[in-house]
């Protein structure tokens, strides 16, 4: 196995993780009070959201998003996204077993994703490993 190999995510590892709220700028000043952290913006269009870094390194930690457009139906939770190998897949499964897709999928740059709640109401973000399926919706969303 190469290096690129073992750097490459796998289904069932955490991805990314974000926390979307109605008020993103207050929310990203709270944690960079609290925590420490710095933040850089990420343009949505009219409004940003925001990388929240570590402050020594630079290093993305997280994002603070506002509820809005393809994030207006999560709820205000840190929402983490873990890796699957097929989004529809997961989502027919997440149904069939008594759970409900809160926002449907959608195809970003470099990966598509989708947010289900389980049966005993827990919130997670799954996202597809492989790159944008044809045919799937576009849209501009920081989540790497």
């Amino acid at each position: 196995m190469s290096e690129t190999d073992e750097k490459q995510p796998k289904a069932g590892q955490i991805l990314w993780r974000d926390l979307t709220v109605p008020d993103a700028p207050a929310i990203r000043d709270f944690y960079k009070a609290v925590i420490g952290w710095e933040h850089s913006d990420h343009p949505m269009g009219e409004y940003n959201d925001y990388n929240m870094l570590q402050a020594e390194t630079g290093e993305v930690i997280t994002g603070v998003v506002n509820k809005r457009g393809v994030n207006a139906a999560i709820p205000s939770v840190w929402l983490m996204y873990v890796g699957v190998e097929d989004v529809d897949d997961s989502l027919r499964q997440c149904e069939e077993l008594g759970g409900r897709v809160l926002v449907p999928p959608s195809t970003q740059v470099a990966y598509r994703y989708a947010v289900i709640e389980d049966p005993a109401g827990a919130i997670l973000g799954i996202m597809q490993l492989a790159g944008p399926q044809e045919g799937s919706e576009e849209n501009s969303d920081h989540r790497q």
